[in-house]
């Protein structure tokens, strides 16, 4: 019998494309217009959405202190942990040893971890407190449907 090839995950998924077709014409969000059979390319997504493959992540949003900034229960977040966080990128935060999802705010010489959701405090970062960002999340995937 032959021996089985390790291979990575990471490396599978590499070359693994799904193209998806893009159309030349928008979708009105006022009233219609008439459809186009014209398919313009097909688009990888994994291109359109991660330009740093190996440092990119995805995690899942649970709760509603993101809410004000679009983000909802449920969706998915595409995180990149190669990009250097600036004044207000919203980041996936370790406070504690547990995660997060909030806006990063400097004001003076102080920073803050900041909800966007009026219910919920800012948290300030200290010092002394176990906190690291993960990364900052450069998409939000949301759906329509109940999830």
């Amino acid at each position: 019998m032959g021996q089985l090839k390790t291979i990575k995950f990471s490396e599978f998924l590499k070359d693994k494309k799904i193209e998806i077709p893009v159309f030349v014409d928008k979708v009105s969000a006022g009233f219609p217009s008439p459809a186009s059979d014209y398919i313009e390319h097909k688009l990888d997504l994994n291109n359109y959405l991660i330009s740093n493959p190996a440092a990119t992540f995805i995690v899942k949003a649970s709760g509603t202190s993101m809410i004000d900034a679009n983000i909802q229960s449920g969706d998915l977040l595409i995180v990149d942990k190669s990009l250097t966080p600036k004044n207000n990128s919203i980041v996936i935060a370790s406070i504690f040893g547990d995660l997060t999802v909030k806006r990063l705010k400097k004001k003076n010489k102080a920073i803050f971890l900041v909800a966007n959701n009026t219910n919920y405090p800012s948290f300030e970062i200290k010092e002394e407190t176990d906190c690291f960002i993960w990364g900052v999340v450069t998409y939000v995937i949301h759906s329509t449907n109940n999830r």
